[in-house]
């Protein structure tokens, strides 16, 4: 009987092997699925983030589906394979894909005696297989085909590989988390620098999340993360790969991280990053056209733009300082009478506007049905120039919490070649998503004149001609009748075109324009990069055409760049992912210059009274800046834009400010005119710059000495009184009636 049972247990046993073995045959030969071939296995390509860089080649940001940037094995330090192979897989360099050893010791403790601390038993080459054939069906009847697939990938890897491109595979593939992936990317994400300058406590610190990336990760549990970071170094020590001593110093530092997370709302520049994504969407989209396939998202390429990193972080820093003092003015300005808390018409237009207003419509709700969803109060953040606060509050009340807010746009450029230095397209890109800069058309105001006066210079009028200030009713334009904000007797005063354009002088604008010509002004707009369509109307002088803001930056380039018009850039240039140039983009001027050589110096001499003596003085009484700049202020009818041009021989800037909803503007002339809401945004830019030597170049940059000629034709009194007799019959409470002939 005894022998009966034994040879029953032996069939037994020999027949769960021979099934084991055809299992694993079964699997092998793809009976349960596909396995890669050798070919496919050696043909593999990583899906690799594109990266965005500035022009002094700090990285910016990324796009990507997986954070992915893969190095060689070259720049991976010693000590990065050390702690990987140390904790993970320390006899890595013996086996040949599967460690038996290991693989003992699960069956025995894990499977046998349960000990769930006894780990698992996959090598590093497992891994490397599960990572780049990730497992489809988490069933736990589908985990021992899984670890079955996972060998064989393994042994084929091994075959093909060597064990240094096996680690330098891991290591580009391995999640570390937060969508992050590549020993790479985390290195520069939690310590922001590369992996070849990773210092062992950090590289100790990455090696061990992979364990458990996220009840590893140091930002969110750094007392875990320690203790594992210093598990790893016991185990490089314990594996002859550290010395004890320095294993000792190493343990009682502190993590010390230097996070920096590449989102889309967050870091430097995001407005100018989506512009640059658009950009290459479309780039991307006519290669694909000539046959050639790129993806920014995976293909890897490395894109080199013309902004400037240090320009821009101040550009941001003076932007916040004014922005967040001027919300608090602008509040103050109307108090409880504010047109967001009491002006139900606006709040209710608002609302209808609003995307949850049209949601709930669409999905067949009746108008009180709305509102009264709309009402309900919950829980949920709001944000202002303090930060976020929890606060229970309706969907109305947050509503017309965004409608007081001020926003901005403004960029700077290199006026010879158009490449963007710094741009701003909003205060908050993840709040306010609209870019001020390439979307947004509105009326610029006063910021038009220099064209005016520039097309009234080509049509021969000196620029000592006189006009008078007096108040004007045209007739044929339904009694419109500009008007100044200046002195009281501005009716018996005769400005030179200098003077005039200096102190923004409406009635003296408008004069100018009849006597050049509408026409000869929108083409005058034209020829100096204005490509948006201009209203044919007399009130064009005073800038109620809407233009976009980086239009008016390269017009105004123009001024600085021989009379030719810019086009402005943002990428230099793009490479593939082994950093082979694809395609270096050239600026885009004007072939032949808008205006003459003396209209332009003629102009600059008169932005640079603007800015000594004119409407933007205060850069030089206020903010005390001693630059070279000509500018030009602007502040369009019921104070809803405030614009400032600044002008330096190296540097076009442009800004503006106002709400994005139209029907809102500054209380006040003296809070929203230019010089007040704008104007500051460039100066607190300028004293930063100011302060660092390396901008000298720029900052300290001269004007070119105007032509003799040039200043003669300059040389006359600013401003003429009428005579006595003149005075005696000028009544300046009557507004003197007459017919606008200017082309209209």
């Amino acid at each position: 009987m005894k022998h009966r049972f034994l040879k029953i247990g032996i069939i037994v046993l020999l027949g769960l092997l021979l099934a084991s073995i055809l299992f694993v045959a079964s699997v092998g030969w793809g009976l349960w699925g596909p396995l890669p071939s050798k070919n496919d296995l050696s043909d593999f390509q990583y899906q690799r983030a594109s990266e965005v860089y500035t022009a002094d080649s700090v990285l910016i940001g990324k796009f990507y589906l997986y954070d992915r940037q893969p190095i060689v094995f070259e720049d991976i330090p010693e000590h990065v394979l050390d702690a990987l192979v140390a904790i993970e897989d320390e006899r890595f360099y013996e086996h040949s894909g599967i460690d038996y050893r290991s693989l003992g010791r699960v069956a025995l403790k894990t499977i046998l005696m349960q000990d769930q601390s006894a780990g698992g038993g996959s090598t590093l080459t497992q891994q490397l297989a599960k990572n780049l054939y990730p497992r489809r069906d988490r069933k736990k009847t589908n985990i021992v085909v899984d670890k079955i697939k996972e060998m064989f990938i393994a042994r084929r890897m091994e075959d093909i590989f060597t064990k240094d491109e096996i680690l330098t595979h891991y290591l580009n593939t391995v999640s570390f988390g937060d969508n992050t992936f590549g020993i790479e990317s985390a290195a520069l994400k939690f310590f922001n620098k590369r992996t070849k300058d990773l210092l062992l406590e950090e590289a100790a610190t990455l090696v061990g999340m992979l364990k458990a990336t996220y009840s590893y990760n140091p930002r969110i549990f750094p007392e875990r993360s320690l203790e594992r970071r210093n598990l790893v170094l016991a185990a490089m020590a314990k594996n002859k790969m550290l010395p004890e001593t320095e294993k000792d110093s190493l343990i009682a530092l502190p993590i010390t991280l230097n996070y920096r997370e590449y989102d889309n709302n967050d870091g430097l520049a995001p407005y100018f990053r989506e512009e640059v994504r658009k950009k290459m969407l479309k780039w991307a989209e006519e290669q694909g056209e000539t046959g050639k396939e790129y993806n920014i998202y995976t293909s890897g390429l490395k894109i080199y733009t013309t902004l400037d990193y240090n320009m821009q972080y101040w550009a941001e820093e003076a932007m916040r300082e004014h922005m967040k003092t001027l919300q608090g003015r602008f509040e103050k300005s109307y108090g409880k009478n504010a047109p967001w808390l009491t002006d139900q018409k606006l709040i209710t237009k608002q609302i209808r506007q609003s995307r949850i207003y049209k949601k709930l419509k669409a999905s067949g709700l009746g108008e009180k049905q709305i509102m009264d969803s709309l009402k309900r109060k919950k829980k949920m953040v709001l944000v202002d120039w303090d930060g976020e606060k929890t606060v229970r509050a309706s969907s109305i009340d947050s509503l017309k919490h965004y409608m007081k807010f001020l926003n901005t746009g403004s960029l700077a450029l290199d006026p010879k070649t158009g490449a963007v230095k710094t741009w701003i397209g909003g205060i908050d890109f993840e709040h306010f998503k609209f870019d001020h800069v390439a979307q947004s058309k509105r009326q610029v105001g006063s910021t038009f004149k220099p064209l005016v006066y520039t097309a009234a210079l080509e049509v021969g009028i000196e620029p000592c001609t006189y006009f008078s200030a007096e108040e004007v009713e045209y007739e044929n334009l339904k009694g419109w009748s500009p008007g100044n904000s200046g002195k009281k007797d501005e009716a018996y005063l005769n400005y030179s075109m200098e003077e005039a354009l200096s102190n923004s002088v409406n009635t003296v604008a408008v004069k100018v324009m009849e006597k050049t010509g509408i026409d000869n002004v929108i083409a005058m707009a034209k020829n100096m990069g204005i490509f948006t369509e201009l209203p044919k109307q007399p009130s064009l002088a005073l800038g109620t055409g809407e233009i976009y803001l980086n239009e008016l930056a390269g017009a105004y380039a123009s001024y600085m760049n021989e009379g030719r018009a810019v086009l402005p850039y943002l990428i230099n240039a793009i490479a593939d992912k082994n950093d082979s140039l694809l395609v270096k983009f050239e600026p885009k001027r004007a072939t032949q210059p808008a205006f003459s050589e003396q209209t332009r110096q003629i102009m600059v001499e008169m932005m640079k009274s603007t800015v000594n003596s004119g409407t933007a003085s205060r850069l030089r009484s206020t903010y005390k800046l001693n630059n070279d700049i000509a500018g030009k202020t602007g502040t369009t009818q019921n104070n809803k834009d405030a614009w400032f041009v600044a002008l330096t021989p190296k540097l076009v800037h442009v800004t503006w400010v106002g709400l994005d909803n139209h029907e809102i503007g500054f209380k006040s002339t003296s809070l929203g005119q230019g010089a007040s809401a704008a104007l500051p945004i460039f100066a607190k830019f300028m004293q930063k710059m100011n302060k660092h030597a390396s901008y000298n170049p720029i900052t300290r940059a001269q004007f070119s000495k105007p032509d003799p000629v040039v200043l003669q034709m300059l040389d006359c009194e600013p401003v003429k009184r009428d005579g006595f007799l003149k005075r005696l019959f000028k009544n300046p409470n009557k507004k003197r009636k007459k017919k606008f002939r200017g082309g209209y």
